[in-house]
């Protein structure tokens, strides 16, 4: 008759443990919860493209390392754009006189002495000295943020891959260990996947076609009008304003209407009544930049199975919130909610037995029966391809 109890106190103790690591995980995670959010975001974003490069080489590693890079190549050639626009107009900025002085300064052989023998007495001699030290903490502190956010980028980088790569792993584990085909956990985790597909991929293809578009619309601009009135740096502000699309509402405004305003400027400046092209400008960038991924592109590609607005106010209150890493934050918190009410909420609210069909009442995200047969149909697919190399071999 101990044994039982003895049994049954283990359990209690062990199930302790569990709320203990439950907790000093989840504290951890809190910490970097923009970072594993991010991660997901962007392997939601490249799965379907990570499923064919897989069909093609067969390989899910190699898929998820080809994957990754067509993601990343991009991504640095666009950060090393970005900073030799920056060198160029850092060079353009400062004064020839004053890298003048600084290179007969540091050319001169006694100062060069000196400053070897006592660094710190030639440093403070310099009549700048106290900008020169202000400058370099504050490039210092730049330093320090651009080396976080590589960290950061870089962990979720990382994440992302190991869930392309092992994501049939995890899912198998699930099934096993936690609910199979037909269980409330199984139709309920299949919903979510379901939805955050179509919610984070949609917004990349969004991002990607508003980039395309502006590319377009900036360079198509520059070609028409006169010099006077032109864009500058038409590609970079183009790509700014595809990531700008991440923002709902805000969308491409937070780059073309800026760079309206500095257009009306410019022909204010000329007096040669070309006023008519930055307003030109500022009407296209409003049809193709604002108006069409707003009302037709966002709610075809992301809301296809959400509500429209519910998406909404997830991106938009995420954001408000969150901070940056709201943006996807908010829309992963709804679609939790959303199908806790579509799967679970009904039947413990009737009292009645949990089941993995939906309230067919609220008809909001996927329906988990979808989630269930494309798995079934995953699993089958990767059971037909088993036994064929079972079968070759």
């Amino acid at each position: 008759m101990q044994w039982p109890r003895e049994a049954e106190r283990q359990r209690v103790v062990w199930w302790l443990v569990g709320l203990f690591l439950l907790l000093v995980v989840g504290r951890f995670a809190l910490h970097f919860v923009g970072t594993f959010v991010f991660g997901l975001f962007v392997y939601y974003g490249a799965r379907p493209i990570h499923e064919r490069v897989e069909d093609a080489v067969g390989h899910r590693g190699a898929a998820a390392t080809l994957t990754l890079l067509a993601i990343v190549v991009p991504g640095l050639a666009l950060l090393g754009y970005v900073g030799l626009v920056a060198i160029r107009e850092l060079t353009i900025a400062l004064d020839p006189g004053l890298l003048a002085a600084v290179g007969e300064r540091s050319s001169t052989p006694d100062a060069v002495r000196r400053l070897i023998r006592d660094p710190r007495g030639y440093l403070t001699s310099l009549d700048n000295f106290g900008a020169i030290r202000e400058q370099l903490t504050a490039g210092l502190r730049q330093l320090g943020v651009l080396t976080n956010g590589l960290v950061h980028l870089t962990l979720a980088l990382s994440m992302s891959f190991f869930l392309l790569r092992d994501g049939d792993r995890i899912d198998a584990w699930f099934r096993e260990e936690i609910g199979g085909d037909g269980s409330v956990p199984h139709a309920y985790v299949s919903a979510v996947d379901a939805d955050l597909q179509t919610v984070y991929f949609g917004n990349v293809i969004t991002v990607s076609l508003v980039t395309v578009l502006a590319v377009v619309v900036y360079n198509g601009y520059n070609a028409v009008v006169p010099s006077a009135v032109a864009i500058p740096f038409p590609t970079l502000l183009a790509l700014l304003t595809g990531v700008a699309t991440f923002v709902p509402l805000v969308v491409g405004k937070l780059v073309y209407v800026p760079v309206t305003g500095y257009l009306v400027w410019l022909a204010s400046q000329d007096g040669a009544g070309l006023l008519w092209a930055p307003l030109s400008f500022l009407v296209v960038a409003f049809v193709f930049l604002d108006l069409l991924p707003q009302a037709v592109l966002r709610p075809i590609i992301s809301g296809r199975s959400l509500h429209t607005g519910l998406v909404l106010f997830a991106y938009v209150l995420g954001a408000a919130y969150f901070g940056w890493y709201g943006l996807f934050l908010g829309p992963l918190l709804v679609v939790l909610a959303v199908q806790f009410l579509n799967v679970v909420v009904p039947e413990l609210i009737h009292g009645e037995p949990l089941s993995p069909a939906p309230s067919a009442a609220l008809g909001l995200g996927h329906d988990p029966e979808d989630g269930v047969d494309d798995a079934a149909a995953s699993d089958d697919e990767s059971a037909g391809e088993e036994a064929g190399d079972q079968k070759a071999e």
